[in-house]
């Protein structure tokens, strides 16, 4: 499935020529993490790919985009969100901290040693560079793997692992494998807290190979200050928004160019057909409605609705305040940002 995935992403990997495949050298140890802290490591990081870039970088992180990836690895990145590993409601908190822990179950599930691995690594190939890459943990003497990857997954991230290692996963490892030169990796998961599973990945050249195309493009972007093109993922609307926060109160004639021309007027059928697909949602809602009366709950022989009142909730009424004690508002004023409106007249 991940191989079809990247013909689909880029046609012109089918003309990759066979290559004879040679004993790669170790990976170089670019860095130790020893000590490192987390400002000092992602700078390190911006220094190439990473094996938790490799997805987004090929277009294929469900979480991240090409864009947003390019923002941070040109420095662009200072005003988007980013996950805060202090924060116990934030998953990377507990993936932090389950990660040890997961590693150990692993271990006495399968009974092989495993030990961390305290540096950022480097392909070995000067051409690759750019190539990076963290492991959680080395399979220590082990012919048949020698990698572990270890996962945490709630119940909504659990639902990507129904059919095996999700594709972005499987970027990542094969990223990995592809620096280091290893042949195989096993991939340890921790679903909602209570199932582990662990599943082998072995190493695949011609995923290696369309994967270096692929991310050489992405790293083609930075190296170049050119950014990628969009994907319509809400990565890219939020990376957008601050690569562009304000407009400069110009206007751009786009009436030459055929292709911004052709996606202007299918973003207008496109408009169209929303709005009427909208009101056909309404009517037939209503129609529902309008039978189910006072019922909370209706059934049909391909499933179910309901209709229930939600509890009461008690507000403040910011209005009705600031009318009867004005100076509030000088006493603790509070400035939100304007944002950037796409609006469409035909």
């Amino acid at each position: 499935m991940l191989w079809w995935a990247f013909l689909c992403l880029e046609e012109n990997t089918m003309g990759m020529s066979e290559k004879v495949i040679q004993k790669q050298r170790p990976a170089l140890r670019l860095v130790s993490t020893k000590g490192l802290s987390r400002d000092e490591w992602l700078k390190v990081r911006k220094q190439g790919i990473g094996s938790s870039d490799a997805a987004a970088a090929v277009g294929m992180n469900p979480y991240q985009s090409q864009l947003e990836l390019w923002m941070v690895k040109t420095g662009r990145d200072a005003g988007l969100p980013k996950p805060d590993s202090d924060d116990p409601t934030s998953p990377v908190y507990w993936g932090h901290i389950l990660e040890p822990i997961v590693a150990e179950q692993y271990s006495q599930q399968t009974g092989r040693k495993v030990r961390r691995v305290n540096a950022v690594l480097q392909h070995s190939d000067p051409e690759k560079h750019w190539m990076l890459a963290n492991l959680d943990y080395s399979v220590v003497a082990n012919d048949d793997v020698q990698i572990l990857e270890c996962k945490t997954a709630g119940e909504f991230g659990s639902r990507l692992w129904k059919e095996g290692v999700p594709d972005y996963i499987q970027c990542q490892v094969q990223h990995q494998l592809a620096v280091t030169g290893k042949q195989a990796a096993d991939v340890c998961v921790l679903l909602c807290g209570q199932e582990l599973k662990i599943y082998r990945i072995e190493r695949n050249e011609e995923l290696i190979e369309a994967l270096y195309v692929l991310e050489r493009q992405f790293w083609d972007f930075v190296e170049t200050d050119t950014p990628p093109p969009v994907d319509g993922t809400d990565s890219s609307e939020r990376a957008l928004r601050h690569l562009y926060p304000v407009d400069r109160g110009e206007t751009r004639d786009f009436s030459q160019s055929k292709e911004l021309s052709d996606a202007f007027d299918e973003l207008l059928a496109i408009r169209s057909e929303m709005e009427a697909l909208s009101s056909t949602e309404s009517h037939l809602k209503q129609r529902i409605e309008s039978q189910m009366g006072e019922a909370s709950k209706a059934t049909f022989p391909s499933g179910s609705v309901s209709w229930k009142r939600s509890k009461d909730s008690v507000g403040l009424n910011v209005k009705q305040l600031l009318k009867d004690q004005p100076g509030l508002l000088e006493q603790y004023p509070l400035t939100k940002p304007g944002s950037r409106r796409f609006l469409i007249q035909a």
